[in-house]
C-alpha cells in the first residue's frame, strides 16, 4: 500500500493520474476537510485514512461512507495522540492509551451504526510505550484490521530503533495486521525498515539478509565498506537468501 496525503482539491484530482502509474493501491489521507474525501474516491483512491480528531460530526462522515460503500473501497480510522478530539482530550486530561481507543471505538460505531465495516484501525504515537499500550487495549475490543505505526518517529536512526521497538513488540504478540514505518528520510528507507522488522520476527522472508560482525582487531579487511556495497549490489534480488561476509584470521 502507499498511502499519499491529500491536502487540497489539486492533491485530490491528481490521484487520478496517479493510480494510471501505480501498480499497488493508494491510500488517500484526509484530514479537517470531507469533501477531499469524496474527491479522493471521485478520482480512484482505493481506500482512506480519516482522522476522527480533525473530520467533522456525523453528517460529513456520513456523506464519505456513502460514496466509500458505493465504490467497496475501506476506511482506516487513524487516531493520533496529538490531534485528539477536545471532547476525550477534556475527560482524559491528555493522550492517554485509553483516550486514543475511546475515540476509536467511538468512530468504528458511527461507521457500524451507517452499516459499513470495511474497516481498520489506526491508534498512533511518538511515545513508543504509549503506542504499544493502546494497541493492547484496542485490540480486546475489536476484531478490525489493525495498521500498526509509531508517528513523528524522528530520523534514520532513532527512528528505526523507536519504529521497530513499537512494531515489533506487537506483532511479536499477534497484533496487527498491516504497518507503515515512519521516519524523517527517505520513504524507501521506510520500505527497507519495515521489511527488516518482519524478516527478523519470522513474518516475512523477502531478499537477501547480510550476516556480517561488527568487526574486531582479527579483521583483515575495510569490511564496513564490502558490507555495504555488497548489499547495495543485491537490492534487487527477491529470493530469500542469507549471504556471509567475513575475513577474520582465528587463532
Amino acid at each position: 500500500l502507499v498511502r499519499v496525503a491529500v491536502p487540497d482539491m489539486e492533491a485530490a484530482s491528481a490521484l487520478r493520474e496517479i493510480k494510471s502509474q501505480a501498480s499497488i493501491p493508494i491510500i488517500a489521507d484526509i484530514h479537517f476537510d470531507y469533501r477531499l474525501a469524496l474527491a479522493a474516491i471521485e478520482n480512484g483512491a482505493d481506500g482512506l485514512r480519516l482522522n476522527p480528531g480533525n473530520i467533522g460530526g456525523r453528517k460529513k462522515i456520513q456523506e464519505i461512507v456513502v460514496a466509500a460503500r458505493h465504490q467497496a473501497i475501506p476506511i482506516r480510522i487513524g487516531v493520533n495522540s496529538g490531534s485528539l478530539d477536545r471532547a476525550i482530550l477534556k475527560k482524559y486530561g491528555h493522550p492517554t492509551p485509553e483516550a486514543m481507543v475511546e475515540s476509536a471505538i467511538r468512530h468504528v460505531r458511527i461507521l457500524e451504526d451507517l452499516d459499513f465495516h470495511l474497516i481498520k484501525i489506526s491508534l498512533k504515537s511518538a511515545d513508543v510505550l504509549q503506542m504499544i499500550s493502546a494497541y493492547r487495549l484496542l485490540s480486546e475490543k475489536v476484531d478490525y484490521p489493525l495498521h500498526l505505526g509509531v508517528t513523528e518517529a524522528g530520523t534514520l536512526i532513532s527512528g528505526t530503533v523507536k519504529n521497530s521497538l513499537g512494531i515489533g513488540f506487537l506483532l511479536s504478540e499477534g497484533i496487527g495486521d498491516t504497518i507503515r514505518v515512519s521516519l524523517t528520510h527517505d520513504p524507501v528507507a521506510e520500505v527497507k525498515v519495515a521489511y527488516e522488522i518482519l524478516r527478523a520476527l519470522g513474518l516475512r522472508q523477502r531478499g537477501v539478509e547480510i550476516i556480517s560482525c561488527p568487526t574486531c582487531g582479527r579483521c583483515e579487511i575495510d569490511l564496513f565498506k564490502l558490507a555495504e556495497t555488497i548489499e547495495n549490489a543485491l537490492t534487487q534480488i527477491t529470493t530469500p537468501i542469507k549471504v556471509a561476509i567475513a575475513r577474520i584470521i582465528f587463532l
